[in-house]
């Protein structure tokens, strides 16, 4: 017996010792924000005491398009969009909560409604009254989640792979997510965080894997271990999944663009259906050969079919829609 106790004791000290040696700590705030943060970022306080980092281009009286990112995500990821849209559109993006260069949440609430109430928050912030919303993967459930609750203050709503459809889950195709959500493991796993499980969750989240490049990888391990992130990630995954309900999607008759990679591993083609069969007044646009991320994998074509939908629901792109 006391040959165990001493055999495993010595096992916990090896464990203990490795963990110390292979755990990947925090990046620097200040580095970070040197290295991501500089202009057109801005670091604006909310009405409710929370900063987030946040880019707001184009004309200010040109109709505005609030862009939401996804899980484990930042702002970084609408670059491409933003290059052709900030020539017509004002074009809104900030890292949520619990991401990016924003940080922890000041009341470490990971909540939906804390969510929604940012894109208020952001809105309210830059006088914009009106807008259209669109948001990917979780950004996208956060949007859907904004129209059930705010749809007079939305334009027009653009779901793009968007969680939240109540149909079977079979499991995410992304590793470091499934290992964020096992009790323990998860946990232990965010502290060492090797950058090679950041480069394979990436590489399984997309099929045009040139997007998987040295600096994509770099700004996703960084911003994971960005000051807070890493704990809020542990925070949001550890609530359990809520679907929306099919009855009340159908109340929401804002026009709706639902974008698709219909290779997404992630959240699969089936959602789109879903949201299609439930959404009143929506178009459907789907890319065959793409994944989770089309507005990266096919930004020229994905940018292109946003604006020809753009046409048709704010004719004037120089219009006044933006702003109270």
């Amino acid at each position: 017996m006391k040959r165990f106790a001493k055999v495993l004791a010595i096992v916990v000290a090896l464990l203990a010792v490795a963990f110390l040696l292979l755990r990947t700590p925090d990046t620097d705030a200040s580095e970070m924000r040197a290295k991501y943060g500089g202009e057109p970022s801005q670091f604006m306080t909310l009405a409710n005491g929370q900063e987030v980092h946040l880019r707001d281009e184009g004309p200010r009286d040109a109709p505005a398009i609030i862009l939401l990112h996804g899980s484990n995500a930042d702002l970084h990821t609408w670059q491409p969009w933003v290059e052709t849209l900030r020539e017509n559109y004002r074009v809104i993006r900030f890292d949520q909560i619990g991401h990016g260069l924003t940080g922890a949440a000041i009341d470490e609430d990971y909540a939906q409604e804390r969510y929604i109430e940012a894109i208020d928050l952001v809105a309210d912030r830059l006088e914009v009254e009106r807008f259209v919303l669109a948001g990917n993967s979780m950004g996208g459930s956060i949007a859907m989640g904004y129209a059930l609750e705010k749809s007079d203050r939305l334009v027009g709503l653009v779901l793009i792979d968007a969680g939240g459809a109540d149909i079977p889950r079979e499991g995410s195709g992304n590793l470091a997510f499934k290992i964020a959500r096992l009790p323990g493991v998860g946990a232990a796993m965010s502290q060492l965080l090797p950058r090679s499980l950041v480069e394979r969750s990436l590489s399984q989240s997309v099929t045009n894997r040139d997007i998987v490049t040295d600096a994509a990888v770099d700004r996703y391990w960084e911003m994971a271990r960005y000051p807070g992130n890493r704990t809020a990630t542990r925070a949001r995954f550890s609530k359990s999944y809520k679907p929306f309900v099919a009855a009340r999607i159908a109340l929401v008759d804002v026009p709706v663009l639902v974008m698709w990679g219909e290779k997404d591993a992630l959240i699969p083609f089936a959602a789109a259906g879903w949201y299609m069969d439930n959404l009143p007044n929506a178009e459907l646009v789907s890319y065959p050969d793409i994944g989770h991320l089309p507005m990266e994998e096919a930004p020229g074509q994905s940018v292109r079919d946003l604006q020809n939908w753009l046409v048709k629901i704010l004719p004037d792109p120089a219009g006044d829609t933006s702003t109270g």
